[in-house]
């Protein structure tokens, strides 16, 4: 079912579109279709999407409805819209451009390279005394099989408390445990999501999570969020007209905008979902990094009564990534029916790597303050370096997670990505966050190394930059992960 937008919701959305400045230098029409286009590269209009017909958009514009048939037409003639007679009008890209969700940036081990393509911190110094102590318990688990689907019971007791501490009571029958939380999520689309079936996701959102959804074929439809995040009627607008089969989100410490997601929209979204009858998936990676000491909103599942949300968190964004443990909290039914999907799948995770996971959460109040300490003092040096070499960027300063979601000065965030790459920086770009080969007006900028780096970063950056408008742009071979 295609998604549509009403006159009045185009019309906050579009803001204050003929006070741009090519609204003086261009015919109303003009100025409207141009800021239509802008939305649709920022993201913030989604693709497939029904525009409201010509007379409702000029009612809530306040204009004529010729000016808006006019700027339609400008539209149509630009690939930006496809109309017909008796269906409407509904967004496109021009010769149905999209950008796939594979063929990310690969991580690796250059010495010379400034990397940040991928926002993950090196490990805490503890994980080797956490890892010694794994060791030491390891024999306790060799006089078995060693093979547990659901996780061993010691750190499904671990992460069941933690919720628990966070003021939603779990039991260790509702925690399993992965291989981190891509393996999370990619068990959960086994079990629940059909081949082909409808999902919703963020716009932006996490290129890995576009890969999963694309390995099901799924039929993806977006919520564009804006810089203050999630617009609550558009996106539970968004659910019922579309009912997918699941809707994934981050609401904490959203990747890679930031945005934390009010308490009464995450109160709203289950009680949409459950009507819709939608699946949640929350991740929550980052649900332990606010780093202004702000107090955060319930858990998204505290509000759930029916079995609807999946929460999915792991170990790689607070603590370290070559740890591969991930996991996912749901009723205890569901976590047995998701234990029988990995059997055919890879059976069960590595005990000892459980074992070291259950080490480092017990020191979890030691390293999480540290890291939160570390991410606050590299987040404002980079935003200071931003402002000091790309002053006409725009970024929303983060209250906690581990990146900032720039809006650039051009729609130039795939030219610079791979212009910057000879300079010895790698940049995620824009469009690997999205499913339509939008965001050009933005990039990813992880504060996750130290900061000398970022700030030389940051430099290199804006020397490419200041080069790209006065050469041509550079050949790239395509990349293939991002974290």
């Amino acid at each position: 079912m295609t998604v549509s937008v009403r006159g009045v919701q185009l019309a906050r959305l579009l803001g204050r579109w003929h006070a741009l400045p090519a609204r003086r230098r261009s015919p109303d029409y003009a100025a409207l279709a141009s800021s239509v286009r802008g939305l649709l590269a920022d993201g913030r209009l989604a693709l497939g999407v029904r525009l409201p017909a010509e007379r409702e958009l000029a009612d809530a514009l306040e204009i004529s409805r010729t000016t808006v048939s006019a700027a339609y037409r400008e539209l149509r003639d630009s690939g930006h819209l496809t109309s017909r007679r008796g269906a409407g009008s509904w967004t496109t890209l021009p010769s149905g451009h999209r950008v796939a969700s594979s063929g990310l940036w690969m991580a690796d081990d250059e010495l010379d390279l400034i990397d940040l393509s991928c926002a993950a911190l090196p490990a805490p110094e503890p994980l080797m005394a956490a890892a010694r102590e794994a060791v030491e318990e390891l024999p306790h688990y060799l006089g078995g099989v060693g093979y547990h689907p659901s996780g061993i019971t010691e750190l499904r007791e671990a992460v069941a408390d933690q919720y628990t501490e966070r003021g939603l009571p779990t039991s260790p029958e509702q925690i399993m445990i992965t291989n981190g939380v891509l393996h999370a999520l990619d068990l959960i689309l086994r079990l629940q999501v059909p081949v082909g079936a409808s999902v919703l996701v963020e716009s932006p959102t996490y290129p890995n999570a576009l890969a999963a959804f694309a390995a099901r074929r799924a039929r993806i439809s977006t919520h564009g969020l804006d810089e203050g995040g999630w617009d609550a009627e558009l996106l539970l607008g968004a659910l019922r007209q579309t009912r997918p089969s699941l809707a994934y989100l981050i609401p904490e410490f959203h990747n890679p905008t930031g945005h934390v997601m009010p308490a009464g929209l995450r109160e709203q979204l289950v009680a949409t979902a459950q009507r819709t009858g939608t699946d949640l998936v929350i991740d929550e990676s980052f649900v332990d990094l606010p780093l202004d000491g702000q107090p955060m909103p319930p858990a998204v599942a505290s509000f759930d009564r029916h079995g609807r949300v999946l929460t999915i968190g792991g170990m790689s964004k607070p603590f370290w990534g070559g740890l591969r443990v991930g996991w996912i909290r749901a009723s205890a039914p569901i976590v047995q029916r998701l234990a029988a999907v990995r059997v055919g799948v890879d059976t069960a995770g590595p005990v000892l790597d459980q074992l070291v996971a259950v080490r480092l959460l017990s020191r979890a109040a030691e390293v999480i303050p540290q890291r939160r300490a570390l991410l606050a003092a590299q987040r404002d040096a980079l935003v200071a370096a931003v402002h000091e070499h790309l002053p006409s960027w725009r970024v929303t300063v983060p209250s906690g997670g581990v990146t900032l979601w720039a809006e650039l000065d051009g729609p130039v965030s795939s030219a610079l990505a791979r212009a910057v790459e000879p300079l010895g920086v790698r940049l995620a770009p824009g469009p690997r966050f999205g499913v339509d080969g939008t965001l050009e007006r933005f990039i990813r900028l992880p504060f996750t190394q130290p900061v000398p780096e970022l700030v030389d970063g940051v430099r290199r950056i804006a020397a490419a930059r200041y080069d790209l408008d006065r050469t041509g742009r550079p050949q790239w071979s395509e990349p293939a992960l991002i974290a």
